[in-house]
């Protein structure tokens, strides 16, 4: 199903979203970390395969692209790239924690930030989402 197309204002509006996103004056790279990680969880194909070249683009080496889902167990992720892998976790899966994870949040981002960093990580959720149950195969 091309749902691109057949809701075009609607699915056009959500990447209008994401481009905002994208300029809200956060990290870039730490946005397209936090939105592979995402799409890991959720199965994307597409969209692991978009933002895994997305952070090769930005330099990131293959090696640790490929170990983002073991991110808590290995030391190549900086502490706020740490914090923002684990709030998009807690924010995926609904975890019971998130008010300490958030109050670590505040130590290191503006309340703007927060929530262009949640808004992130739940936008991916529904392009992955729409993507999964919604396109042609990849």
């Amino acid at each position: 199903m091309n749902y691109k197309e057949i809701a075009k204002e609607t699915i056009g509006n959500l990447y209008k979203a994401h481009n905002s996103i994208r300029k809200s004056g956060i990290d870039e790279k730490l946005i397209a970390l936090v939105e592979l990680r995402v799409s890991q969880i959720n199965g994307c194909a597409y969209c692991c395969s978009y933002h895994a070249k997305e952070l090769s683009n930005f330099g990131f080496e293959q090696d640790i692209i490929n170990r983002l889902p073991g991110w808590k167990h290995i030391n190549v992720f900086n502490p706020l790239q740490k914090l923002a892998l684990e709030w998009a976790e807690a924010v995926i899966y609904s975890k019971d924690d998130w008010q300490s994870i958030k109050a670590k949040l505040t130590e290191h981002f503006t309340e703007q930030e927060i929530v262009e960093l949640t808004a992130s990580i739940t936008l991916m959720n529904t392009l992955n989402k729409l993507r999964i149950t919604l396109a042609e195969e990849d």
